[in-house]
């Protein structure tokens, strides 16, 4: 895994001698409790898009450089990062992976007629009120996780058991789910892992005749203890588990739980055949990971893929970076990126990405099986 910049230090792509440059903020988790394994895709996404604008010459012949800011998925954190960025005179904001420091960095950007493109987090309501501010490559919420429903009604789930925890965007999704599958002749029973223990879990399962575990919590506490809990215990061999914001998508899942992980269904929001441009992107994300990349490191990319396109036609001026949102056209690494105003989506939304729902293979962890498409 390569090593990054964290909490404070700034990341410079090509600086000039004379320290001008075109300058874009990057918003990332990098270290506990925030994903560490989520942001550092994130940031060689971002990176390597960054070195790639300055390979052709960067904007208007200046170089792209990258400011980046360790959210450690810390809402106030990423706020105080935006207010620091603001003052440096960053162009715009891009990145951010935790739902809920991102709408904390996304209502500041708004205050502060600061342009934010987000890379992936998914929460519906990213600010309060609408705004023109911020834009969205991730598929809001309410659409993938009503794709997943789809999916478990599809597979034969009606009993359907979600264990969550304290959280808005924990909560959000819950709500997507029970108000999509009870209309369909769903049931939805919600467990608090805050005042359940994994063994107590297992026996609200039994009682509850539920055919599937979905998992709305932390990771890797307590997600893996859950799912180590369910895994052995005999009474639960049929229940299928689920975790669909995505989890297993990295390899630290399958460190910590090598066979146990395989086999649970999550969101993923690539396409099932790359274009070119994402296989090329993909190789070269490979080469800097040491891993294979995950959707989040395609985020990555296609964010300053976008700005820095924008930045070529508008230059730096704020405004006019925001006035062009509803006119991106820009050849992404998973489709043709542009932004519309969504019904319910408070900020400028690519609508949609692809979205997937796949799981790792049992045979073989490190690959993964489509397994419902949206």
């Amino acid at each position: 895994m390569v090593a990054h910049a964290v909490s404070d230090m700034i990341t410079q792509v090509y600086p000039r001698a004379d320290g001008s440059s075109v300058q874009i903020g990057a918003l990332v988790p990098l270290t506990r409790p925030g994903w560490v394994e989520a942001g550092q895709h994130l940031l060689a996404g971002l990176e390597l898009a960054a070195r790639e604008v300055n390979d052709a010459g960067g904007i208007a012949g200046m170089p792209l450089e990258l400011v980046v800011r360790d959210t450690a998925a810390d809402p106030q954190r990423a706020s105080a990062a935006v207010d620091e960025l603001a003052r440096l005179g960053v162009a715009a904001l891009a990145g951010e992976y935790h739902s809920v420091v991102a709408r904390a960095a996304a209502a500041r950007a708004d205050s502060l007629g600061l342009p934010f493109l987000c890379s992936s987090a998914v929460l519906d309501a990213l600010t309060e009120q609408p705004t023109e501010w911020v834009a969205r490559l991730a598929p809001a919420q309410s659409h993938g996780w009503r794709i997943y429903a789809d999916f478990l009604l599809g597979a034969g789930h009606r009993r359907i058991a979600i264990a969550t925890e304290p959280s808005v965007y924990w909560a959000s999704g819950a709500r997507i789910l029970r108000d999509h599958l009870t209309p369909r002749g769903g049931t939805v029973v919600e467990l608090d892992v805050a005042a359940l223990a994994p063994t107590a879990v297992c026996d609200e399962l039994v009682d509850s005749r539920a055919t599937a575990l979905l998992l709305l919590v932390g990771h890797p506490e307590p997600a893996v203890p859950l799912v180590r809990s369910v895994r052995r215990d005999r009474r639960l061999a049929e229940i299928m588990i689920g975790a669909p914001a995505g989890q297993p998508e990295f390899a630290e899942w399958v460190a910590l739980l090598a066979d146990d992980g395989a086999a649970i269904p999550f969101l993923r929001y690539l396409p099932e055949h790359l274009s070119p441009l994402g296989a090329r992107v993909g190789t070269a994300l490979r080469e800097r990971l040491a891993a294979a990349p995950s959707f989040v490191a395609f985020e990555g990319y296609d964010t300053v893929a976008v700005l820095a396109e924008v930045l070529r036609a508008q230059g730096t001026d704020r405004s006019r970076i925001v006035g062009s949102w509803p006119r991106v056209a820009v050849e992404g690494t998973r489709g043709q990126i542009q932004f519309s105003r969504t019904p319910g989506i408070s900020v400028w939304q690519w609508a949609w990405p692809p979205v997937q729902v796949v799981a790792r293979d049992p045979a073989e962890p490190d690959r993964f099986r489509v397994l419902h498409t949206g």
